[in-house]
């Protein structure tokens, strides 16, 4: 599998349903059959007829057992080890120690929504939660138990997902010894052939599954459901959602879940992979003797027919949906392509790629002009399911905006199919997919175990051969060496033949004449001449030297962390932590001035806009033309705010270091500030408070924040008229001061050497002019909690009625007032989430996934809370508080368990330690500590503070924070409920 090319050009518009993890996000437009017919499409643009693709082996030629490479000439990654049993699951297992001493074990069932029978839509993802709820060996409710007490989280570490046509679960371990292995193979081998699937616990379920399918349920969701039956007429997979339907999830018996579970849970479906720090024979032989005797049980299921590729010409449909964005989607169906990866397959992938890559460049472009027709556009080759395919371009635009959206991707498409590509733009896009796979070459070695374990995985369905990064440099060098133009210009014509054009236009309001104006507006565009696209103009990279060479007048050692401070004489401080977590990556973050403390607490803050500072580009250069110049370069830029500091921070390799701090410090000392940026910015946000008051989820991200930091507009959401009235200037007096003239601590972590670090510094940050910087004022420091009330905040939405949420919480401190006592309450929030699952989960089948967390800043003195968040039917709210009260009368009552106390600790703990092996974690451990060293002593306690955390600590906990009259609670309800 040539993996990066293969992410290129495929963008998924599917989506899987997860016991524990977010809905993947979907491309604007995918989704449902037109309900009326459209307007007649001249001949010229029926139904043309779609490439012949080269001769290779197909799906149907593998035989049950057998991989991918041995009917393809591609060289399998030779560091795995393939296998299969007598019954015929399939085996891939690695050796990799990085983290060390850990493993990543997947199981992967060739099955899932489409398999099902009209009468059991749902029930290949509601099995998928029964595989946690009790087997043979195992009783309901014991699973995650007996993984907790191995230190796995339940959601972090134990997952599963079901898509349209696969069934993944997941056990990421924190450790290798045997009885951690082996309880871990135990559950797979339960969930693999030994679930009971008990009626009592299936209808317990049935509120758990509803709660994730109101949690899913939003604008976005119902628009790709039209968009995804239209794009696929006639066709299987929209007839085949994961969550299934309410009918069913509520009223199927038990029995119809088991005949899925017998006809689809096989070991001829079946592969097990194990990436991890352990032995290869060790492991092959855990794998005989645990899954030798799986046998399947009654008569195998029969793959569905997904049907033909429907028979259109021009054809458009309109989805009104309110609270959506405003979009256009305009694709080319052809037949699905059912070859087995090969050699000519991936060459003709990666060519049809690079001629993609041209067309997003062209888009990119014209969305960062002065009149840009659509806030965002990109073009796209995507493989529904192998159902069918297809390719074509999409636009986010602005409200009202879709006939200049559509007309100008029409254009771009036409002008691509009729003059091709440039060489000049091709040979820039073969130089940036080459430093992305030369980089991944690099970091070869130091590839992380679940990223390994989720690359073999990828692969299965689309019976792909699983290649190395090396592997793939190799057959990306030979594949574009040499590469004309012309060649691409052939290929990437051919993508926009087939059943079509097919023209997807979700949209908030109404348009007038519906898919007649659409498809009007279509043909009058194709009316008009394209021309040659014009070649760029040269530029230069004007920042390769920012000014005469810092000179390093401090250097200390932190030796127990392998960190070192330096301080330059022009007061730039510098944190550099070398690692070998991963070859060829180093993460920069550069932190200047005071951050939020910068902000006033009166009046809207203006960081809503916030990205449209880097997209703005340099002063004496563009975005566009940055992109440019360093084509080539692994950099990239962005620009967040923290507590007490703004950052703009980068991720790079070693040989790139140097132009990723030049980028930096030139968004430190001469942003560019263009209006073009901060309008298209303003714009997606014009529609964005129509989106968020569709849906609980939005209501809690547009004003929990603010609610819970009163009267200070540092955390508020901007209004409308916010919205409107903002203007580029705003953002700039706001972030552009500070950036400017406040005091700048850099952090570097990864691939590098301390002497290297501080020669790129010393050229960049540290050559600017001295910064003296002004402390924040006091009153930025004052922040306020909400008062503890009996009577709920309540706010509405405009979604469904069966849509409502809870959140709660409870004030606490900073995390410096008493740092055990901050560590006790973590775990008293751990052990508080395991009870809320236990009791409105798996009792009371009331919720999906309740969950709680425990804040303790390190910036504002005495601002920490305990917080809780549970999607519940809005009936429901107050018998959920109920529980949530009685819960903590008990922990302040009781002390917990030593049981309860270790499920609550272990994961936490083990989450932390595979944390302290990436270099993320210690880019967030070791910012600020050169100012503030007691965050140095927190990140050395931490672990050594949870583990000394005992039930009187939790129970004293839960009596000082806990108590019923300390709560604030915020209600979202459906308008009028």
């Amino acid at each position: 599998m040539i993996s990066v090319s293969r992410l290129a050009l495929v963008v998924s518009a599917g989506l899987a349903l997860t016991a524990c993890s977010t809905l993947p996000s979907v491309l604007p437009g995918s989704g449902k059959k037109a309900d009326a017919p459209s307007a007649a499409a001249p001949a010229a643009l029926k139904a043309p007829v779609a490439p012949v693709k080269t001769a290779g082996p197909q799906f149907s030629d593998l035989k049950p057992g057998q991989w991918p490479q041995e009917i393809s000439d591609v060289a399998v990654d030779p560091s795995i080890r393939f296998g299969v049993l007598p019954n015929g699951m399939r085996y891939a297992i690695r050796k990799n120690a990085t983290p060390p001493g850990q493993a990543a074990l997947r199981l992967w069932f060739d099955a899932g929504s489409l398999m099902e029978a009209d009468d059991q839509q749902g029930l290949a993802h509601f099995l998928e939660h029964m595989a946690f709820n009790g087997s043979k060996n195992v009783p309901e409710g014991e699973m995650v138990k007996i993984l907790e007490r191995r230190g796995l989280a339940f959601g972090a570490d134990t997952n599963a997902s079901t898509s349209f046509d696969e069934t993944v679960y997941t056990l990421d371990l924190p450790k290798t010894d045997d009885p951690t292995v082996d309880d871990a193979m135990m559950l797979f081998r339960e969930a693999a052939g030994e679930l009971t699937i008990d009626p009592a616990a299936v209808d317990r379920e049935r509120g758990v599954v509803l709660s994730e399918e109101r949690t899913r349920d939003s604008p976005g969701y119902r628009v790709f459901k039209q968009g995804f039956a239209f794009n696929l007429q006639g066709q299987r997979p929209p007839q085949r959602l994961p969550i299934g339907t309410t009918d069913v999830i509520s009223t199927a018996p038990a029995q119809r879940i088991r005949d899925f579970y017998q006809a689809w849970y096989r070991p001829e479906n079946a592969v097990f992979v194990a990436v991890g720090d352990f032995d290869l024979g060790a492991m092959e032989a855990k794998i005989k003797a645990r899954f030798g005797d799986w046998k399947g049980q009654g008569e195998p299921g029969k793959r569905p027919d997904l049907g033909a590729v429907a028979q259109r010409g021009l054809t458009a449909k309109v989805i009104v949906e309110p609270g959506s964005a405003e979009s256009v989607q305009i694709g080319w169906a052809q037949a699905p392509d059912l070859r087995v990866e090969t050699k000519a397959l991936d060459n003709e992938s990666m060519i049809e790629a690079l001629g993609m890559a041209v067309l997003n460049r062209r888009l990119q472009a014209l969305a960062r002009g002065a009149t840009p027709p659509f806030i965002s556009a990109g073009a796209l080759r995507n493989d529904q399911y192998h159902a069918v395919q297809i390719n074509g371009l999409f636009a986010q635009v602005t409200p009202g905006g879709w006939k200049t959206a559509l007309q100008t991707l029409d254009q771009e498409q036409r002008r691509l199919v009729q003059f091709g590509v440039r060489q000049d733009e091709l040979d820039r896009e073969i130089a940036a997919l080459r430093s992305g796979y030369t980089a991944a070459a690099a970091g070869e070695a130091t590839q992380r175990t679940p990223s390994l374990a989720g690359q073999i995985v990828g692969t299965l369905g689309d019976r792909e051969v699983v290649t190395s990064p090396s592997q793939n440099l190799a057959a990306y060098l030979a594949v574009t060496k040499d590469l004309k133009a012309e060649t691409v210009s052939a290929a990437v014509r051919a993508l926009f033949a087939g059943q079509g054009p097919l023209i997807v236009l979700p949209t908030p309001t109404a348009i007038e004449g519906g898919e007649a104006t659409v498809t009007a507006a279509y043909v009058e565009s194709t009316k008009t001449p394209v021309t040659p696209p014009a070649a760029p103009a040269t530029t230069l990279w004007p920042y390769a030297v920012i000014g005469a060479t810092g000179k390093v007048v401090e250097q200390k050692d932190v030796a127990d962390l392998d960190t070192v401070f330096v301080r330059f004489e022009n007061g730039v401080r510098l944190t550099v932590k070398p690692t070998k977590f991963r070859d060829d990556q180093i993460l920069v973050k550069a932190r200047i001035g005071n951050g939020l403390l910068d902000l006033p607490r009166t009046g809207q803050s203006p960081l809503w806009s916030a990205s449209s500072m880097i997209e703005g580009g340099l002063k004496q250069i563009t975005a566009q033309d940055m992109e440019q110049v360093l084509t080539g370069k692994v950099w990239n830029a962005g620009l967040g705010v923290e507590d007490d500091a703004f950052v703009l921070s980068g991720r790079t390799r070693p040989e790139d270091l140097a132009t990723e701090l030049q980028v930096l410090t030139a968004y430190a000392s001469e942003a560019g500030w263009r209006p073009e940026a901060f309008n298209r910015i303003k714009t997606y946000y014009g529609t964005i408070h129509d989106q968020l008051e569709r849906t609980n989820g939005g209501v809690v991200g547009r004003d929990l924040a603010g609610l819970m930091h009163p009267n200070d507009g540092r955390w508020t959401f901007p209004s409308r008229q916010d919205i409107a009235a903002g203007s580029i200037d705003q953002l700039k007096a706001v972030v552009g001061g500070p950036l400017s003239t406040g005091q700048i601590e850099i952090v570097v972590v990864g691939d590098t050497t301390v002497d290297k670090a501080v020669a790129a510094v010393a050229e960049t940050f540290g050559a600017l002019p001295v910064r003296t910087g002004a402390p924040a004022p006091d009153e930025a420091k004052q922040i306020g909690f909400p008062a503890p009330s009996k009577t709920p905040v309540i706010r509405t939405h405009k979604g469904r009625a069966d849509q409502g949420l809870l959140f709660m919480a409870w004030k606490t401190d900073d995390l410096f007032s008493d740092l055990q006592r901050s560590r006790n309450t973590q775990v008293l929030a751990q052990v508080m989430q395991l009870r809320l699952t236990d009791e409105l989960r798996e009792k009371q089948g009331a919720t999906y996934s309740p969950s709680v967390s425990a804040t303790h800043n390190a910036t504002f003195a005495g601002w920490g809370y305990i917080g809780l968040s549970v999607e519940v039917p809005p009936e429901k709210i107050d018998q959920v508080a109920a529980s949530v009260r009685k819960i903590a009368a008990d922990l302040r009552d009781k002390p917990v368990s030593a049981d309860e106390l270790e499920r609550a600790k272990l994961p936490r703990i083990d989450q932390l330690e595979k944390a302290r092996e990436t270099n993320e974690y210690w880019l967030g451990a070791l910012s600020g500590a050169q100012t503030d060293p007691r965050l140095l002593d927190a990140t050395r306690s931490v672990i050594a503070g949870l583990q000394r955390v005992s039930a009187a600590d939790v129970q004293k906990a839960a009596r000082t924070f806990l108590a019923d009259d300390k709560s604030w609670t915020f209600e979202v309800k459906p308008e009028g409920k």
